[in-house]
């Protein structure tokens, strides 16, 4: 049996692993097919993502996939710069599953 602090701490720690939701043209496409996207933490693998999403959002969560993206390279006023690498998951709810992330917006 997990003690109330240990269980708050494990909660608080699946939290840190999302980062935010994507709120983009693609992602609200494929949300149609029950899936969301979801920016998260680098060294984030699948089955921790997995368990923050089911924590956080109460839902029942089918697959996840990962992608990491490296951040390209920009000019800014004429100096080069790099925006970040980030990590990207899309998870794949089961069915009558939703997650609505536009809400805040």
């Amino acid at each position: 049996m997990v003690k109330k602090s240990e269980q708050k701490a494990l909660n608080a720690e699946l939290c840190d692993i999302i980062v935010r939701p994507v709120i983009t043209e693609k992602a609200m496409k494929s949300a149609e097919n029950n899936q969301v996207t979801f920016v998260v933490r680098r060294d984030a693998t699948k089955t921790q993502i997995k368990k923050a999403i089911e924590n956080v959002f109460g839902v029942e969560v089918k697959a996840v996939n990962t992608l990491n993206q490296k951040g390209k390279v920009k000019l800014f006023r004429g100096q080069k710069g790099v925006r970040s690498d980030v990590k990207k998951a899309i998870v794949t709810l089961a069915k009558g599953q939703t997650i609505d992330v536009t809400a805040g917006v």
